[in-house]
């Protein structure tokens, strides 16, 4: 998992309430084992003037220039302005997936889904919760202004807008402290690795009739 400390990045406005998990990636979409190669796919019924699937070649589809992430002033945007109920819906891990495929690295909104949300902070993914108000102030701010980029201080749990304005956002320490070390769960659990080999050691010496199947 990728470590978040501090980014500048263009900002996008995505000024919709209530995107749920099948906007950010559709269904059809879901049917491959891999965890990656969804950037292409996100918001797909959004993006694209025609249905796609896994056999579509993307180059083949029509491009929808109004959306949002189509636009030239928004492109190699790594922060997503949003509204409220983000990643509402299933619990599809996916819809992070192809957010950080795509490459965005953090979402700020008034609230998240509580499923989203989890998954974000387990995929290297930084959603901020900030009060509706300033969230409004930061899309206006990003919609007039071509090449807008917001700086996120996770150490300092700031995001910071290009004339210096300063808004803390709240979050858990142990995630905080993951998201900094670029550890997810498989992660934490190789920091305890060498505990891990004694005890299997130890078991061995313990109960050698456990693994004998193992030797042959």
């Amino acid at each position: 998992m990728k470590a978040f400390k501090n980014i500048t990045e263009i900002a996008a406005p995505l000024d919709r309430p209530n995107v749920d998990t099948d906007a950010i990636i559709p269904k059809q979409y879901l049917k491959s084992i891999r965890r990656t190669g969804y950037g292409d796919f996100l918001f797909d019924d959004w993006r694209y003037l025609d249905r796609g699937d896994l056999d579509t070649p993307i180059a083949s589809r029509r491009v929808n220039d109004q959306f949002v992430l189509n636009r030239a002033r928004y492109r190699g945007a790594q922060i997503l302005l949003a509204r409220e109920n983000f990643g509402c819906g299933s619990s599809r891990e996916h819809a992070v997936w192809a957010l950080d495929d795509f490459g965005i690295r953090a979402v700020i909104a008034p609230s998240y889904a509580d499923i989203f949300f989890s998954n974000s902070f387990k995929n290297g993914l930084l959603p901020i919760v900030l009060p509706t108000e300033q969230v409004d102030r930061l899309i206006k701010e990003c919609e007039s202004t071509p090449g807008y980029r917001l700086t996120i201080d996770l150490p300092a749990q700031a995001v910071i807008t290009p004339a210096g304005e300063r808004f803390h956002f709240e979050i858990d320490g142990f995630r905080k402290h993951c998201l900094i070390e670029g550890l997810d769960e498989i992660g934490l659990t190789l920091q305890h690795a060498d505990d891990i080999r004694a005890y299997e050691q130890r078991r061995k010496n313990e109960a050698p009739w456990l693994f004998a199947s193992a030797t042959r």
